[in-house]
């Protein structure tokens, strides 16, 4: 038998029951299109991080406890050690030492959750985020420090809602916007910038900040001066390619997780996939022992009953493929009007995962089943009633 011949009669006995493998269809590609979108959110984000932090940050940040504390470290370091890393780096090359400290604001609304960067006002964002400019309002400057002032992210005011002298409330304290940047620039876009007083104030952290950043007049050599600076000082140093790779690492383990995940539903929609092909031999009996009695061989039908399964998972896997590419679609309209940024995407490898898995599954359903068709003697399949 031709393999187009085999794939019109597997076709047209799945067609039989057309509710059923619709429904079967249906459950397994809702779990392809899961594991498509969860897959892709984590690509989508690395994306971002590997982009933003490769081009922007400083050439080395000096934490109390470095990648234990995250890529927001809490306020945990005293400011004077500022002068002392100034001393150390000077001779290391160091054209910039920036004290930093930073808040997260969580809430339930993400529009309402807030990066706040406090930096010494006479330094400015360029101390810490390079490329980023002031497209309405100013700067901060020298005389901003202290004050209640703060320059805005494009993604930060319109979230907020206010425009150059308007206010914001930052951790219960009223602050005039002076400045917004302008878009484009990912994560940079939602972040909140102030007087690095004024949010040491207003985060109740006097004297303390979260990390020292140091910028080198040749960042080629960020590794050896990170590890010369932190056996004199104690501190935990890390370079940008260092934070870049605990991003990495942490975006490997939600992998993961969503993998597993995803594996469940799909394992399930698998359980559903090998019901429907077990009904569907279950019914047909009588039709494989006639193809037996004038002639099929055994491999002949449990071919085709593969190949139903085959057929099967294929169509679930494309149609989930496909409902999965509409799902980032509706994540990026969503995490664009946020933060200026996609928040999913669906690379080609993540593709071929997401068809490969859901296919596998579809056959290896379909094995017990392929295997009870072609056991059939012609006597039992034509003596069923």
């Amino acid at each position: 038998m031709k393999p187009g011949d085999l794939l019109t009669l597997a076709w047209r006995g799945l067609t039989r029951r057309p509710a059923r493998t619709l429904l079967t269809a249906l459950g397994l590609s809702v779990a392809v299109a899961g594991m498509v979108l969860f897959l892709s959110l984590g690509e989508g984000v690395r994306q971002v991080f590997t982009g933003q932090f490769r081009s922007v940050g400083p050439d080395i940040q000096l934490t109390l406890n470095g990648s234990e504390s995250g890529l927001l470290p809490p306020a945990n370091l005293d400011a004077a050690l500022t002068s002392q890393v100034r001393a150390a780096a000077a001779p290391l090359g160091a054209t910039q030492v920036t004290p930093v400290v930073t808040v997260l604001k969580q809430a339930l609304d993400p529009a309402q959750s807030a990066v706040y960067y406090g930096l010494p006002a006479a330094q400015g964002i360029g101390a810490l985020f390079q490329g980023l400019t002031v497209t309405q309002g100013r700067a901060l400057e020298a005389a901003d420090e202290n004050r209640a002032v703060a320059v805005l992210g494009a993604s930060a005011a319109r979230n907020a809602g206010v425009g150059v002298g308007g206010r914001v409330d930052v951790l219960g304290t009223p602050v005039r916007v002076i400045g917004i940047l302008g878009g484009g620039h990912a994560l940079n876009d939602t972040f909140t910038f102030l007087p690095i007083g004024t949010l040491q104030r207003a985060a109740r952290t006097p004297g303390r900040v979260s990390l020292i950043a140091v910028t080198l007049r040749d960042p080629a050599r960020a590794r050896s001066a990170a590890q010369t600076l932190s056996t004199q000082l104690k501190l935990e140093a890390q370079t940008r390619g260092d934070v870049l790779a605990v991003v990495d690492r942490a975006l490997r383990v939600t992998d993961a997780a969503r993998f597993g995940l995803s594996l469940v539903a799909l394992i399930v929609g698998g359980l559903a996939v090998a019901n429907t092909v077990s009904m569907s031999v279950f019914e047909r009996v009588r039709e494989f022992g006639t193809l037996r009695a004038i002639g099929a061989r055994p491999a002949l039908i449990r071919a085709l009953v593969l190949t139903e399964g085959l057929l099967l998972s294929a169509l679930a896997g494309v149609t989930g493929l496909l409902a999965g590419l509409a799902g980032n679609a509706g994540v990026n309209a969503y995490t664009r009007a946020l933060a200026g940024f996609d928040g999913a995407a669906l690379t080609v490898p993540l593709a071929l995962i997401a068809l490969a898995v859901s296919v596998s599954l579809g056959v290896l359903a379909a094995l017990i089943p392929a295997r009870t068709a072609g056991r059939l003697s012609v006597v039992q399949a034509l003596s069923r009633v």
